[in-house]
């Protein structure tokens, strides 16, 4: 894993500038994807460990090699040097495609597109679909997920097209509805979501080794859960589309199929599937084994440092002024933890786009605390996305002192 500068001007103006960056660099670590498959996947000759689980690789014809996400490259390196030359094939499906990378020359990376899916995600779906057509038995699947794994992997389900599909992705962004709903109307909407992809391949013997993104890491949830049951029905997709009062409003094509699939009774498959039954799906790292290392680091850097929550969620500019009153309180010495101190959160915030502003989560919290802030002496908030990337801003997150907003008030800034 490299080193990451955290380039930001607020942040160097931190006395303790050097501690917080080891603070981060520790919860990066600890959500590093190639440190985590290297972790999971455990070789002793012919023999593969993998959550307990062992896999006699001699009793395979084939290993393929597949995946879906930001962080499928590290996580295929991974994999790679553990695997080597049991790996008869591959698909991986990424945002951003590498350049050369030793070890991997003979892995098929494909282009996909995140956050809403496009043409490269449908043509990327279908080189990996062909990939485990017709795999028996005797095949062994290896499936690396990560973030952004469903607007990558996608397949969008008969009579429903992909432009379809992407206002309706759009939609769902802009509603404020979580990833928990967002994704529970993608599975019905696509033929590898919600257990499809192990459904298709189907009987090998899959492997799925997952990078959560999601609050508690629930499985049928992260990247729409693709080797796994899902839990939602048709009746959670209507509550859902009430909810947001988006029922009447999505695309035709949308509308009609969701009409027939309830007629139909057309479901993703459930607990108890039989073509569920050869899968191993594992979270091999998550937002909480990256927050409990931040705490574990600001406590060696000297900081009285404690956990508020790993599952913090809601309007992101909510939680971003909660934050303040929270670091407010510390500063006055008021707060649950001594000076010097530092609180660790993570979650998955909502962002409720009602502007043509850029960013993601972690900008939107950021802001939220701007005002709260204000002329606090000696606080900082930093947000931050661990694979990197927060929306489409080309950023990680942001710091915010008491000083942002006079310097915001400064440069003419709203």
């Amino acid at each position: 894993m490299k080193d990451f500068s955290f380039d930001s001007a607020a942040l160097g103006q931190i006395q303790a500038a050097q501690q917080i960056r080891a603070v981060l660099q520790a919860s990066l670590k600890a959500a590093d994807p190639y440190r985590a498959v290297q972790a999971a996947l455990v070789r002793r000759g012919e023999d593969l460990y993998v959550g307990g689980e062992r896999y006699a690789l001699g009793d395979f014809k084939r290993v393929l090699l597949t995946g879906f996400g930001k962080a499928g490259v590290a996580m295929a390196q991974a994999a790679v040097e553990i695997l080597g030359e049991r790996v008869t094939d591959s698909a991986v499906i990424v945002k951003h495609l590498p350049g050369a990378v030793p070890g991997l020359e003979g892995i098929h990376f494909y282009p996909g597109n995140h956050p809403v899916p496009g043409e490269d995600s449908v043509r990327s779906t279908q080189a990996l679909l062909r990939l485990v057509e017709g795999c028996t038995a005797e095949d062994l699947v290896i499936c690396l997920v990560s973030g952004g794994g469903s607007a990558l992997f996608t397949a969008p389900v008969e009579d429903v097209s992909l432009d379809s599909l992407q206002q309706l992705t759009q939609q769902l962004l802009a509603s404020g509805a979580d990833i928990n709903e967002i994704n529970a109307i993608r599975k019905h909407l696509d033929q590898v979501k919600g257990g499809g992809l192990a459904g298709q391949a189907y009987p090998a013997q899959v492997v799925a080794l997952v990078l959560s993104d999601v609050v508690g890491s629930p499985l049928d949830v992260i990247a729409s859960g693709p080797t796994v049951a899902d839990r939602s029905t048709l009746d959670d997709v209507d509550h859902i589309l009430e909810k947001y009062r988006l029922g009447g409003h999505l695309p035709g094509e949308v509308e009609a199929y969701l009409r027939k699939a309830r007629t139909q009774g057309w479901e993703t498959p459930k607990p108890g599937d039989a073509r569920l039954a050869r899968t191993n799906t594992q979270v091999v790292a998550s937002n909480a084994l990256a927050a409990q290392a931040a705490v574990e680091a600001a406590r060696a850097q000297g900081f009285h440092a404690g956990l508020l929550s790993t599952r913090v969620t809601g309007e992101a500019a909510v939680v971003g002024g909660l934050l303040a009153g929270i670091l407010c309180e510390l500063a006055g010495g008021d707060g649950i933890l001594p000076r010097p101190a530092c609180l660790v959160a993570g979650g998955e915030t909502t962002v409720t786009l009602r502007g043509d502003g850029l960013g993601g989560r972690n900008l939107e919290t950021a802001l939220g605390a701007v005002q709260g802030l204000e002329g606090v002496e000696k606080v900082a908030l930093i947000t931050l996305a661990t694979d990197g990337e927060d929306g489409p801003s080309g950023a990680a997150g942001a710091v915010v002192t008491g000083e942002t907003w006079s310097r915001a008030r400064a440069l003419g800034l709203d």
